[in-house]
C-alpha cells in the first residue's frame, strides 16, 4: 500500500465525506464558475491538508468528531486552492500538477475572480456557521502567506538570505497552513487553547521539514515532479546555498553569487554550482536540520496517547522526509 493510502486508512471514511461537502462547498449560480471548479475538483491533489485536519481533530479527542472540523478541512481547502489559482496568475505558471492551469485556459482575468470567488467561499462558510476561531486560525495562515511571499521576492534581488531570514520566509510561506490545518484540527472539536498552539506548533514543524526535503530536491539527479537546479535558475536562496556561502573563501563566494546572478540560465554553471554545494557540505548540512525538525514534531506527538490517529501522522512525518517528489 502506497504511504499516503496507509495514512488516510483510518480517516477513510471522512475523507470520502469530505469530497462531497468540499464540491458542495464550491458550487455557484454561474455556469462558468462551476465548469471551473469541476475542473479544479477533479485535478486534486493527495490532500495532505484535510487530512491533517481530521488526523489531529481525532488524535486529541480519542477519536471524537465534529461537522465543525468537515467545515475546517473545507475553509482550509477553499482558501488554499484560491491561492494556488493567484499563485499561477502571478509565477505567469500554465501547469498545475501536469495538467494546465486555469490561468492557462481561461486567462488571468478569470483566473484572478476564481481565486477571489474561492476565497469569499471560505470566508462565508466559517462567517455563516460563526466559526470564528477556525477563520482566524486560517486568515493568520494567508497574511502569512503574503509577507512570506514577498519577503522573498524583496531578499532575492539582493541574494543576501542569512538563514534567519530562510527560516522566516519558509515558516510564514509553506509552514504556516500546515500549522493552520493542525490547529484547525484541534480547534473544531473543542481542544483547549494550549492544545491548538502546541498542534500549531506540530504542523509548522512539519511544514518546515517539508519545505526544507523540497530544497533538497533541487540537488537530487532522480526523475521527479520538480527539475533539477530549478531554484538556481530561479535565483531562489535554498539551505544548501546559504549554507555553503557562509562555509567558502571569499573568492569562492563571489563565484558562487556571480553564477547566481549572472550565469543562472547557463546549464553547465549551474550544474558546477550544484557539485560544489555537494562537495562542500550543503547537502548533509541540510538533511540535519530537516531530520531536526522531524524530531521536534515527533517530539509533540510524544504528549497524546497512542492510537490509529497518532500512528498515521507518524507515518505522514516521515512521508514528508522521505518521499521522492
Amino acid at each position: 500500500m502506497k504511504p499516503v493510502e496507509l495514512i488516510k486508512l483510518p480517516i477513510k471514511k471522512e475523507m470520502e465525506l469530505f469530497e462531497k461537502k468540499f464540491k458542495d462547498s464550491m458550487l455557484s449560480k454561474v455556469p462558468l464558475l462551476n465548469r471551473i471548479t469541476y475542473y479544479i475538483v477533479r485535478r486534486k491533489g493527495k490532500q495532505m491538508r484535510p487530512m491533517f485536519v481530521f488526523l489531529v481533530a481525532k488524535m486529541v479527542s480519542d477519536g471524537g468528531f465534529d461537522e465543525r472540523t468537515y467545515r475546517g478541512a473545507s475553509v482550509v481547502e477553499l482558501i488554499h486552492t484560491a491561492t494556488l489559482v493567484h499563485d499561477d496568475v502571478v509565477d505567469e505558471s500554465n501547469r498545475r500538477r501536469g495538467f494546465f492551469s486555469v490561468n492557462a485556459l481561461w486567462k488571468n482575468k478569470i483566473a484572478v475572480l476564481v481565486g477571489d470567488f474561492l476565497l469569499s467561499k471560505g470566508l462565508l462558510l466559517s462567517i455563516d456557521n460563526e466559526d470564528f476561531d477556525l477563520l482566524k486560525l486560517i486568515s493568520i495562515a494567508v497574511r502569512e502567506m503574503s509577507e512570506g511571499e514577498l519577503l522573498q521576492i524583496e531578499k532575492a534581488r539582493k541574494l543576501d538570505i542569512t538563514e534567519e531570514v530562510y527560516f522566516d520566509i519558509i515558516r510564514q510561506k509553506t509552514a504556516t497552513l500546515i500549522a493552520a490545518c493542525c490547529g484547525i484540527g484541534a480547534a473544531s472539536v473543542g481542544s483547549s487553547n494550549d492544545t491548538i498552539q502546541q498542534m500549531r506548533k506540530f504542523g509548522e514543524y512539519i511544514g518546515i521539514a517539508f519545505q526544507i526535503k523540497d530544497d533538497l530536491f533541487d540537488y537530487t539527479d532522480d526523475k521527479i515532479g520538480k527539475p533539477t537546479g530549478i531554484d538556481i535558475k530561479e535565483q531562489k536562496m535554498t539551505l544548501p546555498l546559504i549554507y555553503t556561502l557562509n562555509n567558502c573563501s571569499a573568492k569562492e563566494k563571489n563565484w558562487l553569487i556571480n553564477s547566481i546572478k549572472k550565469h543562472n540560465k547557463n546549464k553547465k554553471r549551474v550544474k558546477e554550482v550544484i557539485t560544489f554545494v555537494k562537495d562542500n557540505g550543503g547537502i548533509e548540512y541540510t538533511t540535519s536540520i530537516m531530520h531536526d525538525y522531524k524530531n521536534r514534531a515527533l517530539a509533540i506527538l510524544e504528549n497524546y496517547p497512542n492510537s490509529e490517529y497518532k500512528s498515521s501522522l507518524i507515518t505522514m512525518i516521515d512521508y514528508v522526509v522521505e518521499r521522492k517528489i
